[in-house]
């Protein structure tokens, strides 16, 4: 029993890990009742998000670290009342202040302590079956939005925001204080040991504390982490933008992350199993590759499907890719100091996520509308694919009729297709 006990680790990770993060990331389907009820702005209610992302960041460095001393049970246990306690307060919040510290600030924070300190348990007990085990406990972040928002969205129509998020509090707490229970160390967990084989390149003297951070293993991992991050967020944050950019409807655009969220979690264990196979570093060098392809043709798609069929690669590669750097982590580094290790990378990999989508948005820059559309299109959207003759024109999408407008009387010498520009260019930001 004790060999297999990995498997339960597992399962109340994978629980602990949906709720916690379904939670938080159900803000978006209480926005609208929030604003009808309390008249505060979009942008100042995303801001709780945007806080609870960089609280979520840097907390998870500190979550990790302390992990690593006192195991992963007390900070799980401690995030919960975090998670709960942040949500009871926003949902009792009359001033929008108070609801960005309790949403951004606590809900954040705890956070973090549902990745680093989680997988690191979950790496003690494994050396066979390493990427599977956790890529199923990073399936259960897949599939919060696909379970939590659902069940946040009913309870709202049933009894209002405040008493769903409440409700969503105390159920969330119940659930993760019994399920944190059920995780615990690896028996030879406070054993120094070596990291696992084939690691020739690992530190040859055991590296103690922050000591860590400074090796080069660690420098490449979160590196690497970073950039990948980086990479993908900035089309995840602006393909709506730019299909419709080409031409398609908001709700058929939307549908893009829909299929790059279910591609996501196929891709998770499609890679796990590879990687158990044929070696973590090669499935990860294999994704980054697919990953920068599917990138790199974004900016030759011009019709809806195509898009939906790069989202489904592109959604397999980064989603199967980003749990397998946890298992590269422990290939180099002993399980006692996991837990430093994956809370710095984690938080690397939150300023990449942070920084892609700007680095996108600077890349682009308006230019001539196409005929028929006054939308600009990015300046690193090349008209047609180099292997196309220019007899062949690609098939566009249908485009939308260029809407009316009428200068201002105050000022009759603006020219009529500036305003439709300028407002659509905000689509790109």
């Amino acid at each position: 029993m004790e060999k297999h006990y990995g498997w339960v680790v597992v399962a109340a990770g994978a629980v602990i890990t949906c709720l916690a993060m379904g939670a938080m990331f159900a803000l978006p389907v209480y926005k609208p009742a929030i604003a009808a009820e309390m008249g505060w702005s979009d942008a100042g209610i995303s801001l709780a998000m945007s806080i609870g992302f960089i609280t979520m960041g840097v907390a998870g460095f500190g979550w990790g670290t302390l992990s690593d001393k006192i195991g992963a049970r007390p900070v799980v246990l401690i995030a919960a009342a975090l998670l709960g306690a942040g949500l009871l307060l926003a949902s009792q919040a009359r001033d929008l202040a108070l609801f960005q510290f309790a949403y951004g600030g606590l809900i954040g924070a705890s956070g973090g302590a549902f990745f680093a300190p989680i997988i690191a348990a979950t790496l003690g007990w494994f050396d066979k079956h390493r990427s599977l085990a956790v890529s199923l406990v990073s399936l259960g972040g897949g599939v919060a939005p696909m379970t939590m928002s659902p069940l946040a969205a009913f309870f709202i129509e049933q009894m209002g925001w405040r008493s769903a998020m409440f409700s969503i509090a105390v159920g969330a707490v119940a659930i993760i204080v019994p399920a944190s229970l059920l995780i615990r160390r690896a028996p030879w967990h406070d054993s120094i040991g070596t990291p696992a084989p084939a690691t020739d390149a690992a530190p040859k003297k055991p590296a103690t504390g922050f000591s860590v951070l400074r090796t080069p293993q660690f420098f490449v991992l979160a590196g690497t982490f970073f950039l990948c991050c980086a990479a993908h967020s900035g089309p995840i944050f602006h393909t709506v933008s730019y299909a419709i950019i080409c031409g398609a409807t908001l709700a058929g655009a939307t549908g893009i992350y829909a299929i790059e969220g279910i591609a996501g979690l196929f891709g998770r264990l499609a890679f796990a199993v590879l990687a158990d196979r044929i070696g973590v570093r090669k499935v990860i060098v294999g994704g980054l590759a697919l990953q920068a392809v599917g990138i790199y043709l974004y900016i030759y798609l011009t019709e809806l499907n195509h898009f939906y069929m790069l989202a489904a690669v592109l959604g397999l590669a980064y989603g199967g890719v980003m749990p397998l750097y946890s298992v590269l982590a422990r290939e180099y580094f002993p399980p006692r100091l996991l837990g430093t290790v994956l809370g710095a990378a984690t938080m690397t990999s939150s300023i990449g996520m942070a920084f892609g989508p700007w680095a996108a948005a600077g890349s682009t820059i308006p230019t001539a509308p196409t005929t028929g559309s006054t939308s600009p299109r990015p300046a690193w959207a090349s008209p047609r694919p180099p292997w196309r003759s220019p007899s062949r024109q690609p098939r566009r999408m249908p485009t939308r009729p260029r809407p009316s407008y009428s200068p201002p009387d105050d000022n009759p010498d603006i020219p009529c297709h500036t305003v439709p520009i300028v407002v659509r260019q905000g689509l790109l930001y």
